[in-house]
């Protein structure tokens, strides 16, 4: 385990072999701390909250999918399209927690668990564990980091995000979104490079993420098989794929534009990414798992989700969000949907 002079992790790798290529790197540690004792603190493990967290998941996907079950008609799948929606994302954050080795302390479990939350919802965390690296110490630089094609080039006016998001809705763009779960290199639009993020990591983390991805294949087509021999595939189709493909996309899409879009100065993520202030309700549809404070992740992603409103205070107490993008989430969506910025031509 790689530790900061401040107490923090910066990069959690216990395993035997660490290779360079495996390590988050922290932008601001240099300009921005907090107390030691304050980091060892927030960046503590607890497997319980942990376990408390993927149970609670996996009770809100039971509650979306089971009253399907039990009577098949319009009400319930329109029931299920939300909630499964909403349940998707959250096994979507868990199992980001589990890239950087947040979700429990013991490695195996960690893993274990992170690759079966990606695995319901068709992701492979091992290869988004490459991927994501990359964002974290890259971002917003552009050919190198991997979300760039996602959450850059706002404001775009009024309707561009909602022209965005209507598509996201008909299922069209599921296949490029997953594409970039596993690792596909993503086209710069402007320089017409591609990043290629499998290609900066090390051979360990590289073997992983293939072998995961291969068992993503194979569970999601046995499934597939399976529900049509049964004669269970109206099940399958109207009550988890179509979901993921339709209303899960959406909300990906309005979490990472509102986390990282029509932001004020690329240079530091106390300005590059942004914390949405939201209440309870709109933070279990868009924020589950406390992501709403994404300027504390990217400070120190050594701190579990269910630290990160203490991570906030704490933040906010030692005087280290001032001039930072912290916004209500309205105010966020005025940023990302006002008219587009005239270009000024360079002297």
């Amino acid at each position: 385990m790689t530790i900061d002079t401040d107490g923090s992790v910066i990069a959690d790798t216990t395993m035997p072999g660490f290779d360079k290529g495996e390590e988050f790197v922290d932008q601001e540690r240099a300009k921005l701390r907090l107390p030691p004792t304050v980091v060892r603190s927030l960046t503590t493990l607890s497997d319980t909250k942990g376990a408390v967290s993927v149970a609670l998941n996996v009770v809100g996907a039971a509650v979306g999918v089971v009253p399907a079950l039990i009577d098949l008609n319009v009400w319930t799948v329109v029931w299920a399209f939300i909630v499964v929606s909403m349940a998707a994302h959250g096994f979507a954050i868990l199992s980001h927690e589990a890239v950087h080795y947040r979700l429990f302390s013991t490695r195996w479990l960690n893993e274990v668990v992170g690759r079966c939350c990606g695995l319901l919802i068709g992701v492979s965390m091992c290869t988004y564990r490459v991927v994501h690296r990359l964002h974290h110490n890259h971002l917003y630089e552009r050919d190198l980091d991997p979300d760039l094609a996602l959450m850059a080039g706002y404001p775009r006016g009024k309707y561009y995000l909602l022209k965005k998001l209507a598509i996201d809705l008909t299922g069209i763009t599921a296949y490029k979104n997953y594409s970039y779960f596993m690792g596909r290199p993503a086209k710069n639009a402007e320089t017409d490079k591609r990043v290629k993020p499998l290609d900066d990591t090390s051979v360990r983390l590289r073997r992983q993420a293939r072998h995961d991805r291969i068992l993503i294949l194979v569970f999601h087509a046995a499934m597939l098989i399976g529900a049509i021999a049964s004669g269970w595939w109206p099940q399958y189709l109207l009550l988890w794929f179509l979901p993921l493909i339709t209303i899960f996309q959406v909300i990906l899409r309005v979490r990472a534009v509102l986390e990282h879009g029509a932001v004020s100065d690329f240079s530091s993520p106390l300005t590059a990414a942004r914390t949405n202030i939201v209440p309870a309700s709109v933070g279990w549809m868009l924020f589950p798992h406390h992501v709403n404070f994404h300027i504390e992740h990217h400070l120190y992603p050594s701190v579990p989700h269910y630290n990160l409103p203490a991570c906030h205070k704490a933040f906010a107490e030692a005087g280290m969000l001032e001039g930072a993008e912290v916004v209500t989430v309205t105010e966020a969506l005025s940023k990302i949907m006002a008219d587009r910025q005239p270009k000024v031509a360079a002297a």
